[in-house]
Order: structure tokens, then C-alpha cells, then sequence
């Protein structure tokens, strides 16, 4: 038995934060820790502060011992293809709730 439950980082568009949490409900259901990207319903978020939100969450992998995708459809968004190569590059492994 592992020390510490497992850690999943959640990436995804923001249009697919619905699902974002769904997935975080069934994991951390499932005994995981969950790390996502901060939930800021009707939040006006300048530019400055969706830089420091992105890297914030780049972090959020680095804790991660894996990545989850949310991409209903197959949607990939520029931020998040940006994850997955910034999680791949850091030898994470990466999964796809649609793998398209």
C-alpha cells in the first residue's frame, strides 16, 4: 500500500468546469487527491492575473503524480495543450476523459 493516496492534477478548458468538478467528485470518491484550476464563478480575471492563474496551475502538475484531461468532444484549448506538453515534459503521465 502506497504511503499517500494518489494525486491527480485536472486540466481542461474552462467552458468544461461542469465536468471538471464531476471528475473531481468521482475521484476524490474514489480515495484520491485532486489538484484543478481554482473555480472563480462570474470572477472578472484580467490578463496579469490569467498569467499568474496559468502558472499556478502548472505547479499543480508538479505536485501531481498524474494528469487528467477533461475534453468532452476531444477539445483541446491552447492552455491546456500547453499542460500537456509542460505535464509530458516533466514525464508525468497524461490521460484523456476523451481520447478522441
Amino acid at each position: 500500500m502506497a504511503d499517500r493516496p494518489e494525486i491527480v492534477c485536472i486540466c481542461g478548458s474552462a467552458r468544461f468546469m461542469d465536468e471538471m468538478q464531476a471528475a473531481n467528485s468521482d475521484l476524490t470518491l474514489a480515495g484520491v487527491i485532486v489538484v484543478a484550476p481554482g473555480v472563480l464563478p462570474g470572477a472578472e480575471v484580467t490578463d496579469e492575473q490569467k498569467v499568474a492563474l496559468g502558472a499556478l496551475h502548472l505547479r499543480k502538475i508538479d505536485l501531481a503524480d498524474r494528469v487528467l484531461i477533461v475534453n468532452p468532444g476531444g477539445y483541446l484549448g491552447e492552455s491546456t495543450s500547453r499542460e500537456i506538453a509542460y505535464a509530458r515534459a516533466a514525464g508525468k503521465p497524461v490521460s484523456f476523459t476523451d481520447p478522441g
